[in-house]
Parts: C-alpha cells; structure tokens; sequence
C-alpha cells in the first residue's frame, strides 16, 4: 500500500503530537505513530533491535517481577498508549537499530541516506515516533529486544550508520551511552582526582577509560561499585586506581570513605553513570566545594540532587548527563577499536 505524503512538517517533529497540543515530542504524553503516512520531512524505517534505557529496564523488571511475559507485555502497553517507548515513571526510552525505508523528499535535501541503509539511532526512544508489531525476542541481561516494528526520525533527529568492524548489538550498546564518555572528555583535567560512581558498568567503563586518558599519570581515578559483576568487570581491566564497593544510595558511607581516601581532599570530578534512584546526595557528598558532578544517569530527581545540595550546604556545580555531544558516536567506537579489554567485556555481554 502507498505511503500518503504530507507536507510541511515541523523539523523537531511537533506535527506528531497528539496530546497535549504545543509541547514537542519528548514531553508529549502521546505522538501519532500512524505511519500509513509520512511527512517529507521525515524518514521511515523498520526497526530490528529496541536498546531499552537502562533505568527504564530496570524499573520496568522490578515492576514486572522480572517475569519476561509481563516485561514484553508492559513494553508493548507503554508503546501502545503513548505511540513511543518513554517510561512514564522514568522518563526515559532508549535507541534502535532499524533499515531505511523511505525518505521523504523533503529531507532528502539534507539527508544522504538511502532505502537499505541500515543506522542507530541517536535520539531518544522517549520523542521518537514507535510501532512494534511483535517482541521476538527479549534479553534481560543486556536490555535489549528484538522486535518488528516501524519507527520515524525528524529532521533534527540524530543517527549513524552501522559500522561494518563492530557487530550489531556490540554497536548499538556502546552507542545508547556515546554521550558519557564524550562528556566526560571535556570535563577531566590533568591532575584530576575523578570518582565514578557505577565504574563497572556499560557507561561507566568507557567513562573510565577516558577519565584515566585526561587525568594522566599524576591524576587519579576511582571506581565506585556494588555489585560482583562490576567489581569484576573494573578488576580485569588496568583503568581505576582505585576499587572500591559502596552502595551509592549511603551518602554518609560514600562521603567518609571517599574522604579517607583522599585525605579530605574529596573529589574534583563525580561521574553518576548508575541505574537506579537516590544516589544523588552520595554523588554531591563526594565532591569537593567547587567541584564538577556529572549526573549521567537517567535516574536522577533534579529537585533531590537540587534541594540536596543546598540542604548540606554544598557549593558545586551539576551538570545534566545530555546524551548529545557532537562527535559522540565515533569517539564511543574509537574507545571500542583502541582498547580490546574493553571490547571483550563487552563482546562477552552484548554479542
């Protein structure tokens, strides 16, 4: 059947929206993902793999009772009811890997993609327009879901082609958290004693491995983590100089140890790259005045890491994990062909 073609749609995708009219697609409570037609400034694709957000996957498992039926079951309601995966308790979606199908004309100005091109993309699932048939196949351990379906990006979204030496899933793991360690390259500075919190985890080792690059031999990087699998994973791999276990919801036992461990000092740069909520006061807790905290993670509250750091009294500046830094993609890739620890742990998860 062919594609109705409609014309003059808005580039950030407001077109879409179907309640409440006026605001964009991320905020949107539900987006139109009808797509027996298109805009021709959009382009349509079918979708293969869902790279569910992290805190998303996590509160919908807890949710769910871990019960993969009822997991595929609440994903395929969210997507249903709001015409995109954006969790309503998180906030949050994810990323796909899906084929080009058409591209409007409109875009085909811009745009050098063509049908059969197969991408990721860079966008969250929490704006991007989603339909999905059928799960066939869900992965708890790497929060991934093999689907069919469609999805359509705007003319502002972000994408990237597959790259042909990294497989599929092993490329779109790295990419669903190419902005953390590009953020984290233009935060660290030589010299730096950097904390990240959830070092051991798919975000926060390639944070780590840039952080060790930027602070140099006279910086210093410690691993915060707490369950066996990450403590595991930072002991195989040369990039923290220091390991330590703490549950990142004790902003008390976070502090004193941090503080013990620094004589006091604390630390210049915080990196949040966790999964689940109230970590925020430990992450303040653990910088020093005047230090940088990069809230990566999805499961930050703005009021509690806002409110909290006024409540103790401390003078930092936080800054909100963007998932967009230009450049992004290939920098996360880069990390992935130079280090090839780092591509067998995630070669040993995601492929």
């Amino acid at each position: 059947m062919a594609l109705e073609i409609v014309t003059d749609g808005n580039p950030f995708g407001s077109h879409r929206v179907l309640a409440p009219k006026g605001v964009l697609p991320q905020p949107a409570e539900r987006i139109d993902n009808d797509f027996s037609r298109i805009w021709d400034n959009e382009m349509l694709i079918d979708v293969q793999f869902l790279n569910i957000d992290s805190a998303s996957f996590t509160q919908i498992r807890a949710e769910q009772g871990d019960d993969d039926t009822k997991i595929c079951n609440r994903i395929l309601e969210i997507v249903a009811s709001r015409g995109k995966m954006h969790n309503p308790v998180t906030g949050s979606g994810g990323m796909f890997i899906g084929t080009v199908v058409q591209v409007g004309e409109k875009l085909q100005r811009t745009c050098e993609l063509l049908p059969g091109d197969k991408i990721v993309s860079l966008v969250s699932l929490s704006l991007t327009p989603l339909r999905i048939d059928q799960i066939l196949q869900l992965n708890k351990a790497t929060d991934q879901v093999k689907v069919r379906g469609q999805a359509v990006l705007f003319a502002s979204s972000l994408y990237t082609r597959l790259p042909d030496d990294i497989p599929e899933t092993l490329a779109l793991a790295v990419l669903d958290v190419c902005g953390a360690p590009a953020q984290t390259a233009r935060l660290v500075k030589a010299g730096q004693t950097v904390v990240i919190i959830g070092a051991g985890g798919k975000s926060g080792v390639l944070c780590a491995w840039e952080a060790r690059r930027r602070v140099g031999d006279a910086g210093r990087v410690i691993g915060v983590e707490y369950s066996e699998e990450g403590l595991a994973a930072l002991a195989s791999l040369s990039l923290c100089d220091d390991v330590v276990r703490l549950d990142a919801r004790d902003g008390l036992g976070c502090y004193e140890t941090i503080s013990a461990m620094t004589g006091g000092a604390l630390a210049d740069v915080v990196i949040n790259c966790v999964n689940i909520a109230d970590t925020e006061l430990a992450t303040i807790m653990m910088c020093r005045d005047r230090g940088l905290v990069y809230f990566f993670s999805m499961a930050t509250s703005f009021t509690k890491a806002a409110l909290g750091a006024e409540g103790i009294g401390k003078d930092i500046d936080m800054l909100i994990g963007n998932g967009y830094a230009r450049g992004h993609a290939g920098h996360a890739l880069d990390i992935i062909r130079e280090s090839q620890e780092i591509r067998a742990m995630y070669e040993r998860h995601y492929v």
